[in-house]
């Protein structure tokens, strides 16, 4: 994914503008909101495929907290 699509992609998030710190949770028992927020979005899964290729480590990316990314990435492995 080049930087320009990036961009392309971010532009169009239901979390642009909104504040940071939402998707970045102390725990992932407070993701609820920012997961409210990512399953209305309509570059939810582009966000999560971004977030598994460069292997964010914290907050919640498409609508995924770091846990459940790399429990996604397991699954991904297993089944290749």
């Amino acid at each position: 994914m080049t930087a320009l699509s990036t961009a392309s992609w971010r532009k169009r998030a239901a979390c642009r503008g909104i504040d940071p710190d939402v998707f970045y949770p102390v725990s992932d028992e407070d993701a609820e909101e920012a997961k409210a927020i990512c399953s209305m979005c309509p570059v939810r899964q582009t966000c999560l495929e971004h977030a598994l290729v460069h292997r964010e480590r914290e907050g919640v990316w498409g609508g995924a907290t770091e846990r459940e990314r790399r429990r996604i990435l397991r699954q991904r492995r297993k089944s290749a």
